[in-house]
């Protein structure tokens, strides 16, 4: 891990997370195999074409442009290769390759809590998150949420005075809604927000589970005060589960068509919380975060597959998500061979590789 990149890195860190088909997976598997940015960067044309289409890399201009957007807020780009980038993120597998902090940034590495759930929430819910979080806060956690309207923006509102972190799906700056206008300049003065978007993008559907999933990577225990069955606060405690957090939910009325998401969490095996002495049992001796030695400088040996297996690991995906091994497997090929054919026909746009070491045709 560096302390710190170079203007040059950094921008060849910047260009290559934002260029097309390179999701986290793809671009931690590239900085693995070619060492840095700008050699992965260099490769790209040829990798996209061998798995079967052109690939269109980011402009210099579009970078720039990023740049002096992120300047102008007084937002910070933080690299995940670097030694500022929050270690609890930095312990995904993969994490996000970059993100933008706008704030108090040191409070990133500060033991976080997510409190979130249902944007159309009870009076009772919002009263509950808003203590929740005011008393967490006391006890020392840092508050995590989405900014959203109910549980979210209670819960910011309870974390503000001991600090507390928005984390947006859209740019740093795309505030949503907008009647969270004050809010967020609140939370920008005295706590922090977060973006995996660049500067001046608002938000769309696909941009909130990356947004969930970095809500959950900041933290240490999801809370989940209310949500209905199909709710985006579900998608965040499965990832949290995913990510090895602790997650906890509080039961409601089964009268109540937002207690059901909870109480069914509880059902699944999540932790019952009624007060913050809960989820302070929940992390109590748990580890800390170590930090990744996965960003080489040094290129590794390649190891390239040629068109036979490429096309033979092509022709095993489907809509259907399975394992790396399974296709390892099913190939009889060595694994390095088959995961550089991954990120190939990933670049191409004919693979989509997922968190969790999962991968289907895209």
């Amino acid at each position: 891990m560096s302390d710190s990149l170079s203007d040059t890195e950094r921008r060849d860190w910047l260009r290559l997370a934002r260029t097309e088909n390179v999701g986290p997976v793809t671009f931690d598997q590239l900085i693995q195999r070619f060492g840095t940015a700008g050699r992965a960067l260099a490769a790209l044309p040829d990798l996209a074409q061998r798995g079967g289409r052109r690939i269109t890399l980011a402009t210099e201009a579009a970078v720039d442009k990023e740049l002096a957007d992120g300047a102008r807020l007084g937002a910070t780009l933080i690299a995940a290769c670097e030694a500022a980038f929050p270690k609890a993120l930095a312990a995904l597998d993969p994490p996000p390759p970059i993100i933008w902090a706008r704030g108090r940034v040191e409070i990133l590495d500060r033991t976080g809590v997510a409190i979130v759930g249902a944007r159309v929430a009870s009076a009772a819910g919002q009263r509950f998150a808003r203590g929740l979080a005011s008393e967490l806060g006391q006890s020392g956690q840092v508050i995590v949420s989405g900014l959203a309207r109910g549980i979210d923006a209670a819960a910011h509102e309870g974390g503000l005075p001991t600090g507390t972190v928005a984390v947006l799906g859209g740019g740093v700056d795309d505030i949503y809604p907008p009647e969270h206008r004050d809010l967020y300049a609140r939370i920008a003065e005295a706590g922090c927000v977060v973006s995996e978007s660049e500067p001046g993008r608002t938000a769309v559907a696909r941009d909130f589970p990356r947004r969930n999933r970095i809500i959950s990577g900041l933290c240490r225990a999801v809370v989940v005060v209310e949500a209905e069955m199909r709710s985006g606060s579900l998608i965040t405690a499965r990832l949290a589960a995913e990510q090895g957090r602790e997650v906890l939910a509080v039961p409601g009325s089964p009268l109540d068509p937002r207690a059901k998401g909870t109480n069914d969490l509880i059902r699944q095996g999540a932790a019952l919380c009624e007060g913050p002495e809960d989820v302070l049992r929940a992390i109590e001796g748990l580890r800390g975060f170590r930090e990744p030695d996965r960003w080489g400088y040094d290129e590794l040996p390649a190891n390239d597959p040629d068109d036979r297996l490429r096309e033979a690991v092509a022709a095993l995906l489907s809509p259907t998500p399975v394992s790396r091994d399974e296709i390892v497997r099913a190939t009889g090929a060595a694994p390095a061979a088959v995961f550089a054919a991954l990120v190939e026909l990933s670049l191409a746009g004919r693979c989509e590789m997922q968190p969790g070491g999962m991968v289907s045709s895209a």
